[in-house]
């Protein structure tokens, strides 16, 4: 069996720390035995850091972790420390492999998401199924998606009906149902039927494709936290070598009584306590954890920068449809007037039965019968005012206020009604109306209860709607302010206001279907888009794409954004003070090599144990 790179770093540690343990128990006055036992432990254990040393040394790369701990090490053995050289040297193994382990776990998290991507698909050509690679399919060409098997590429349904996992892209373990004419995603698995499909996208424009593609390059966006790290890194670990140095030279030749072995040893200490590994290693990785765990939740950030972000939102701002509206048109209300209701809506879908309009389409879906096209002649549509048709030889006319006026028709104008009305007139005779209305999501509500329970401090609604509907939307979700009737650039210039509103650190957020708000989604500090699940233009203008229609998932991502926050102060926090503390001793003379160690290896293992924490994205 091949053993990991892991595997090996344990073996060669554990049989290092097993000759050191022999040093450390062999009592022995002979120097030289002793030297020897623990040099041996010390090359076992150490010999790939002081290798990697040499190696960056060459390549100009002088001041790192493995330039820090091979000075260290090695300066301990030339005071006669032989035992505490060892043991800083093992005891940064153990740290490494603590950090190797966590950022495994990371990758895990991440690997679980990468799972998505399709080995093969089954196509369709010449009347045979060929298992080919997803790339090597084309547009339009047909693909066989057997029970069990990852959905390769975009598709629609062209035969067949199934039930289709979408956990892996969308984080709901709720399978859902598909038939002829239905869209599928690439990287979902078909449950249980046989489904054939005609491809809509290549693969590298499919669903799948981009969002590994977003994730694998999520890490090239670094925080500010991570940039200043970096930084710090660069100046901080060469003027900690100078300090070491001075400190060794300087006190024996201007102190009475001050010895070159004591400094020295001082120096060593100063050294190993100012290694900056717990910071350089765990606040990377916290963000890495934050943005993997964001993942499996069905929340796509596209760098640590937009998470950091995240946490320090004041003001979110929501398109309404698509977003906290469901853009789906369905009959609410169904009013005659001198005919029964059944007859209105009858009359109504089959007048309206060959538009493609959200509103027609609606009709349609509230008669909820088959259309029979026999019982149906002469039909007009009307730009700007609705359709007349002949129905069982009555002429049936379906439209706004302008319709009414245009064919002289008295008709009842409704008091109160949030939608929009259709208006039908019989033979000329007024009929009644119908109001249609879109839907408020089911967690529409929830989400701006939470986003206000995380200290959100504004929730704005924009929407191009009429003020009567976007006020109703808004106080039925209790937003704390609507703009409407709006043009996209009206919305743009709305968020400039908004953003005059926030703090010098705070940011405004906008959440939207990434379509026709893409201005917005740029404008905002993060753009985030709603429901962008397959929307090329959603994963393209938006910073964090919110896999599903839920806008609760919002509230999610910020208490994530916010958890990763907490867990990265309070690793620079614990690093800083306690480094600061023993740093201090050491100068002193009252802190050990052994101080030292914890000073670096145990507070980089505590910082690694607390950065892991956010893998655990299950609360």
């Amino acid at each position: 069996m091949k053993l990991t790179s892991n595997q090996k770093r344990l073996f060669k540690t554990l049989i290092g720390a097993a000759v050191y343990a022999a040093g450390i128990f062999y009592k022995t006055d002979n120097k030289i035995v002793s030297l020897c036992i623990f040099l041996a432990a010390y090359v076992i254990i150490g010999g790939d850091v002081l290798w990697r040393a040499i190696r960056n040394i060459l390549r100009g790369q002088v001041f790192d972790e493995n330039f820090l701990m091979s000075v260290a090490t090695i300066g301990a053995f030339i005071v006669g420390d032989f035992a505490e050289g060892v043991a800083v040297m093992l005891f940064y193994q153990v740290g490494e492999l603590f950090q190797s382990y966590a950022v495994d776990q990371s990758r895990k998290s991440i690997a679980s998401l990468m799972d998505i991507r399709p080995d093969y698909a089954n196509v369709k050509r010449d009347d045979k199924l060929e298992k080919v690679d997803p790339d090597e399919v084309q547009i339009s060409e047909i693909i066989v998606i057997k029970a069990g098997e990852k959905i390769p590429l975009d598709a629609i349904v062209i035969e067949g009906s199934s039930t289709v996992d979408t956990s892996a892209l969308t984080g709901e373990s709720l399978p859902r149902e598909v038939s002829e004419g239905d869209n599928l995603l690439s990287g979902c698995i078909n449950i249980n039927g046989l489904l054939t499909a005609r491809v809509t996208k290549e693969f590298g424009e499919s669903t799948v494709s981009k969002i590994l593609d977003l994730v694998e390059n999520a890490g090239t966006k670094k925080s500010n936290s991570e940039n200043f790290i970096t930084k710090f890194a660069r100046y901080y670990t060469p003027a900690v070598v100078i300090v070491a140095a001075l400190m060794a030279v300087i006190p024996p030749l201007i102190l009475p009584g001050a010895t070159f072995s004591d400094w020295i040893y001082r120096g060593l200490i100063f050294l190993v306590i100012s290694c900056p590994c717990a910071l350089v290693i765990s606040i990377p990785l916290s963000f890495f954890g934050g943005i993997g765990g964001a993942s499996r939740r069905g929340i796509l950030v596209k760098g640590s920068n937009y998470l950091e972000a995240l946490a320090e939102t004041e003001i979110v701002v929501f398109d309404k449809t698509g977003t906290l509206t469901k853009g789906i048109f369905k009959v609410q209300e169904v009013v005659p007037q001198g005919i029964k209701k059944e007859e209105l809506l009858e009359l109504t879908a089959y007048a309206e039965s060959y538009s493609n309009h959200p509103i027609s389409l609606s009709l349609k879906n509230a008669y909820n019968k088959e259309i029979d096209a026999a019982r149906i002649t002469n039909v007009e549509e009307i730009p700007g005012h609705g359709v007349t048709a002949n129905v069982d030889g009555k002429t049936v006319s379906a439209g706004n206020i302008k319709l009414m006026n245009k064919i002289n028709v008295t008709f009842m104008e409704p008091n109160d009604v949030i939608g929009t009305v259709v208006h039908v007139a019989i033979d000329n005779t007024y009929g009644g109306y119908i109001v249609i209305a879109d839907e408020v999501k089911e967690d529409a509500s929830r989400a701006i209860r939470e986003l206000k329970a995380a200290h959100i401090r504004q929730t704005v609604m924009l929407t191009g709607d009429a003020k009567k509907i976007g006020e109703k939307v808004a106080g039925q979700l209790g937003l704390d302010k609507v703009y409407t009737e709006l043009l996209p650039a009206d919305k743009v210039q709305q968020v400039e206001e908004l953003i005059k509103e926030k703090s010098v650190k705070g940011k405004l957020a906008f959440v939207g279907d990434g379509i026709n708000d893409a201005p917005v989604l740029a404008r905002a500090d993060i753009g985030i888009a709603m429901g962008g699940l397959g929307s090329d233009a959603a994963i393209e203008a938006a910073d964090i794409v919110i896999m599903t229609d839920e806008p609760s998932k919002l509230a999610t991502a910020i208490r994530l954004s916010k958890k990763t926050l907490r867990i990265v102060k309070q690793n620079i926090t614990l690093a800083l003070v306690v480094k600061g503390v023993v740093l201090v001793m050491g100068a002193m003379g009252m802190a050990s090599m052994w101080a030292a160690i914890f000073a670096d290896v145990g507070v980089a293992i505590l910082a690694i144990l607390n950065a892991i924490r956010m893998l655990n994205t299950k609360k």
